[in-house]
């Protein structure tokens, strides 16, 4: 605190000293400030506060209240004034003459807003956010009216946004790189990539009003994603009186999909009670084939595997919270939300064996069974707090989030000759893993304003997370159920981050700084019991600091320059450091890996903006003891494995250009187009490795107003040949198309939607590396058409605020499965 207010004193002595020295030439000034309030004496924010000179009502300056009503307007050269105060749906308020002298501070009585006499329905106002907004240190896709989003999950919706791909097993990746942190409503998930896949395949896409991709975030966010942070904001509706809004949608690929929601809003007065609810429903089938050579003593054995999977996917996404204004200054927040999603599946696989790639010497069939439920239940409580009028502010958060997953598998492995003759007798396998986590995390922050110019942020977090994992795999053995003590274990994990933090920001007429330091110190233990109670601890205690600087300069209204840094890391998920054996068939298991440390990137950026329109990036950044998907393969058993293992670094360079276009009234083109080079190194024992590639993606939206009421959109996707790691990754591309026709005055939309127009999105790619020699192939269901409606009622006039809890970043590493 000391050192708070010797800057504050060093800032006071600064403007003082600047004073002086120009008093002969600067009028002398005071200042004004004052509040709003609607007729039932509630605040009214973000009203437009309008300073008039008495004398002929012209307009000198302007400013906006805050979310408790007041404002301030400083600077006010000595003379005669008027206040003016408006907002929409109310008549102006004029206060009477206000006298300025030098050095003064006046309080202007307080303006009360009367609701408009005239009727509103005269004035046609059009507001629409654009598809995709540059901002200057995330990008912002604004997807709530747009007519592809309408029915799609928010895992379609996201695969779709600039620079964002999902390879074969969804795991998200951002300008080519993996290590992507997914927020939901600023909140970490703490899902591993699996269980956050099943997360936002069973979100419903009507739900979500924008995306912000954020590739370099600053010191106050979690320091977890190498890549970026992504930040899916879901839809709310917070204004006065009662409001909300539902949405419908039906579609059909190869299977039915049905999606709805609902949002509701109660606010009076003081108090502000809101709630929403989606349920999901749809049969989604999967095609993958696998070609393997595997040569043991020089003997090479081909495998051809062919799995076709139909899963069935339903869940219920909730959400209840309340708000209370203790005070103008205080509001208090409690929130309680969760989700119930299952799973089920039915695959079949076939494997043909040969030595020729002609004649096969032995086939295997499996047919697996696969049930997945998915509960999570979270409770948050916030409190925040405003000290004054010059933007000093005190917030805290407590959530505590509980996870109760269950999965099984049921397998029947059938082996024969190439004849089709029985070759030995038949292998059933279940297995059955029931998950249990608590998480619990507090965080605090305070935001301290220098004058104008200059801004202090600090704050502090502490989160610890209990993982509980009971695997348990039986085998048939003389017609009774035996436990196969080989893949049966007892995993349990803790995890304890204390983490603070600060940032200052500085801004001059033309250029503006950023600076900031985290440091995050973590304590965690991985217990693995066998069932001979054998155990493994893996034991960790690490202190990590994560510098952040941005700079932004503009040189002119048409150019502008930001460089930008900072230091990240990705921890392993709970479940990639369990060594449990994930089986997938009668040659192919995936398997954790205890040993998996956290990596480390280092990322600079340099942006260029012309006329705030275009933007062109160059960035670079590397990552140390990086994470990769790993296969293995065991020659002599012939059977083929995937692990996570630490490569010794990651080099990324990548350059990204926005390049948004009006080419006429009626048709704007947004255009992402970013090339990029990934570059991996590893040497061990077990793996040497230096490769590398330069890749390309590139989307272009497009956005069709046929007339007030109609709008059409296409976007076209394209992702050249990349490498990640091991793996050779072929060429995507795919093309959307929609049209939505809005009607009762705007508040009802129906929206018709084609995805992958033409069937082209489909995952190709191949290994070969040391022994490894493969290649995958698998298309999922991505041509459906959707019929979606949507219908806004109730009052909106007045936003209230939003709330972001603490307990992001440890959620975002568990599986979910909705």
């Amino acid at each position: 605190m000391k050192s708070i207010i010797y800057s504050i004193l060093i800032a006071v002595a600064f403007v003082a000293g600047a004073n002086h020295a120009f008093a002969q030439s600067t009028p002398p000034t005071g200042k004004i400030t004052g509040s709003a309030i609607t007729e039932q004496g509630k605040p009214a924010d973000y009203a437009t506060i309008t300073l008039l000179r008495a004398k002929d009502s012209s307009i000198v300056k302007s400013s906006l209240t805050n979310e408790a009503g007041l404002y301030n307007i400083d600077r006010v050269t000595a003379g005669t004034y008027l206040i003016k105060a408006t907002i929409i749906g109310y008549d102006k308020s004029i206060s009477g003459t206000v006298t300025v002298v030098a050095n003064s501070v006046i309080t202007v009585p307080v303006l009360k807003l009367q609701p408009a006499t005239s009727s509103l329905k005269a004035v046609n106002v059009v507001a629409t956010k654009p598809l995709i907004e540059r901002k200057i240190d995330r990008t912002v896709i604004n997807v709530e009216n747009s007519v592809l989003a309408a029915g799609n999950s928010a895992m379609e919706i996201l695969e779709r946004a600039p620079g964002v791909t999902l390879d074969k097993d969804d795991n998200i990746s951002l300008k080519g790189k993996q290590g992507v942190t997914v927020m939901i409503d600023g909140k970490l998930t703490y899902l591993s990539s699996a269980q956050l896949a099943n997360l936002l395949r069973s979100t419903d896409g009507n739900a979500i009003q924008s995306i912000e991709i954020i590739t370099n975030p600053s010191a106050k966010y979690d320091a977890a994603g190498n890549s970026g942070i992504i930040n899916i904001k879901m839809k709310k509706n917070r204004a006065a009186g009662t409001n909300g809004s539902f949405a419908a949608t039906g579609g059909y690929g190869n299977n039915h999909k049905a999606s709805s929601s609902l949002n509701l809003n109660h606010k009076n007065g003081k108090l502000n009670v809101f709630g929403n609810y989606s349920y999901v429903n749809n049969k989604r089938p999967q095609d993958i084939r696998l070609d393997r050579a595997i040569n043991n003593g020089g003997i090479t054995t081909f495998f051809n595997e062919s799995t076709d999977m139909l899963g069935s996917r339903s869940a219920h996404n909730y959400k209840v919270g309340a708000d209370y204004e203790v005070s103008k200054k205080n509001t208090l927040g409690v929130q309680v939300s969760g989700y119930n999603s299952g799973f089920d599946a039915n695959s079949f696989n076939n494997t043909l064996i040969s030595t020729n790639q002609v004649t096969n010497i032995a086939v295997t069939t499996t047919r697996n069974t696969t049930l997945e439920r998915y509960n999570n239940l979270t409770a948050n409580i916030n409190n925040r707090l405003v000290i004054d009028t010059l933007g000093k502010e005190l917030s805290m958060d407590a959530d505590y989030s509980y996870f109760n997953n269950r999965q099984s598998n049921n397998y029947t492995n059938n082996f024969f000759y190439g004849d089709g003759t029985t070759l030995r007798t038949s292998s059933l396998l279940r297995n059955n893993l029931p998950t249990k986590i608590n998480i619990g995390t507090f965080k605090t922050d305070y935001t301290n304003p220098i004058g104008k110019t200059m801004k202090l942020e600090a704050g502090a977090k502490f989160s610890y997370v209990a993982t509980n994992n009971d695997l348990r795999t039986d085998s048939i053995l003389n017609n009774v159920w035996v436990t196969d003590a080989g893949r049966t274990n007892l995993y349990k994990y803790t995890e304890n981050i204390n983490a603070g933090y600060f940032n200052f920001s500085k801004s001059w007429k033309k250029t503006s700084l950023q600076a900031g330091l985290r440091a995050e110190q973590t304590n965690s233990k991985g217990d693995s019991r066998d069932i001979n109670n054998i155990t493994l601890i893996n034991e960790r205690h690490y202190l990590s600091f994560f510098p952040s600087a941005f700079i932004n300069h503009e040189f002119s209204d048409n150019h502008s320059l930001g460089i930008n840094y900072s230091r990240r890391i990705d921890r392993p998920s709970y479940d990639d450091l369990n060594s449990f054996v994930q089986i997938l068939n009668a040659y192919t298991y995936v398997q954790g890996n205890p040993n998996l440390k956290p990596q480390y990137t280092n990322s600079y950026e340099l942006t260029y903006t012309y006329k705030k329109r275009f933007n062109a990036t160059l960035g670079y950044s590397k990552t140390t003891d990086v994470m990769v998907e790993v296969p293995r393969q065991l020659d002599a058993q012939k059977v083929t494995f995937i692990t996570r293992d630490n490569l010794a670094a990651q080099n990324s360079y990548n350059l990204n250009l926005s390049l948004p276009f009006t080419l006429a009234k009626w048709w704007n083109m947004n255009n992402n187009l970013t090339g990029f080079y990934l570059g991996f190194k590893a040497n061990s024992p077990e793996l040497v490795l230096n490769n590398g590639q330069f890749a390309a993606q590139g989307n272009s939206i497009n956005t069709f107003t046929l007339s007030k009421t109609v709008k059409l959109e296409g976007t076209f996707n394209y992702q050249s040949p990349l490498t990640y790691g091991l793996f050779h990754i072929r060429t995507q591309y795919g093309l959307d198309a929609g049209i939505s026709k809005s009607f009762a005055d705007k508040k009802a939309t129906l929206k018709f939607s084609v995805t992958d127009v033409f069937n082209t999105r489909q995952q190709n790619l191949t290994v070969r590396q040391g022994n490894l020699n493969f290649n995958v192939f698998q298309k999922n269901e991505t041509r459906v058409a959707r019929l979606t409606f949507t219908y806004n009622f109730g009052n909106a006039k007045i936003q209230a605020r939003k709330h972001n809890s603490g307990a992001d970043e440890e959620k975002s590493r568990v599986k979910s499965g909705n």
